[in-house]
């Protein structure tokens, strides 16, 4: 069977969960029999195939399943001819009105708007995969009129291998001691970043975010305000030239987003055996225990009482550590290539 797992801006969402979500479904289907193509225009070039298009040429790869990974016009382009020409259409949830709110200025405001796109381009789909059942509720509360499964993005180990080595290196780069906090990702202000920065100035220890940040004009206020003039103790690196630093140099791991989907980081910082501090998320409860892989805080003071207790306690640490890596080890690329294959199975039985 010939796949087309297609992302449109791929090189713009290098940075980002999306683009790793898909890098995990191609790399994780690179060990199964199907050929899979990335690119639906002809010699993988967009303006060619627009020019093809507009001459009333054909367009399109000749494929027999269409998997699209974003919500852009390219994609909405992309399963019009998939409806047009009776191929079996996959459209990923990775974008919910929920998560894209506070994430770039005037987010907020465009999120009510974005839930009736979205509820009419899932609702084209032979089958909605998402990241956890969590979303999955938001989205038939849309509602989408299409089946929906959830499907872990997965975590990709092999990747995170010898994190360890980096840690004095990047401990001396950012000038880190003792106990280190940190966070990984966009610098966005839904995934925790006042929280973040106030929790900094309440306890006496390194905060470290490693990811970049927008500092033009689509940053949000928040962002500007924090990653300008952050509190003593925290620093914001920009991009880095390789994630396993930022694992390395890091001790404990701290997410006080507002909303996720999943969390490929989470996952990330748990299979480098991290001990993880989140919040008290229903996305969370789905695949993490409290007290046994991660502490879950619902409150600023929680947040402060649980970072303090890892601080002063290495067993703490280890032992959720241990345990977080024991879970993230559940999350595979191999669960992902099986998962993925029987929903491709089922799109196309139901085709028949």
């Amino acid at each position: 069977m010939r796949v087309l797992n297609y992302l449109e801006l791929a090189t713009r969402l290098d940075r980002s969960g999306i683009g790793t979500a898909t890098d995990h479904q191609r790399k994780a289907l690179a060990e199964s029999p199907h050929e899979v193509v990335t690119s639906p225009w002809p010699g993988r070039s967009t303006p060619r195939g627009i020019g093809r298009m507009l001459a009333g040429q054909g367009v399109f790869e000749e494929i027999d399943l269409v998997h699209c990974n974003l919500i852009g016009p390219g994609s909405a382009l992309v399963a019009r001819r998939a409806i047009g020409t009776d191929t079996p259409l996959i459209l990923h949830s990775h974008v919910t009105a929920e998560d894209f709110a506070e994430s770039f200025r005037l987010s907020e405001r465009v999120a009510p708007l974005l839930r009736h796109y979205l509820r009419w381009f899932y609702s084209q789909a032979d089958l909605v995969l998402c990241p956890s059942e969590y979303t999955r509720s938001n989205l038939v509360g849309y509602p989408v009129d299409a089946p929906i499964r959830p499907i872990s993005n997965g975590v990709d180990a092999a990747r995170l291998a010898g994190f360890e080595e980096f840690r004095v290196s990047y401990r001396e780069r950012y000038d880190l001691e003792g106990p280190v906090v940190f966070s990984v990702g966009n610098v966005f202000e839904r995934k925790g970043l006042t929280r973040f920065c106030e929790l900094a100035m309440d306890i006496e220890t390194p905060f470290v975010w490693f990811g970049p940040y927008d500092d033009g004009p689509q940053a949000s206020r928040l962002v500007k305000r924090w990653t300008r003039d952050p509190p003593a103790n925290v620093r914001f690196t920009g991009w880095i030239d390789d994630i396993r630093g930022a694992y390395g140099a890091g001790d404990i791991y701290c997410f006080p987003t507002k909303d996720e989907n999943q969390g490929i980081a989470v996952l990330e910082a748990m299979a480098c055996g991290k001990p993880v501090v989140l919040s008290e998320l229903p996305v969370f409860h789905e695949y993490f225990e409290d007290g046994v892989d991660c502490l879950l805080c619902s409150s600023h003071e929680e947040f402060r009482q649980a970072l303090e207790r890892l601080i002063r306690d290495p067993a703490l640490r280890a032992r959720l550590g241990a345990n977080a890596r024991e879970t993230a080890a559940e999350h595979s690329l191999e669960r992902l290539r099986t998962e993925l294959e029987a929903s491709y199975s089922a799109v196309l039985a139901a085709a028949e």
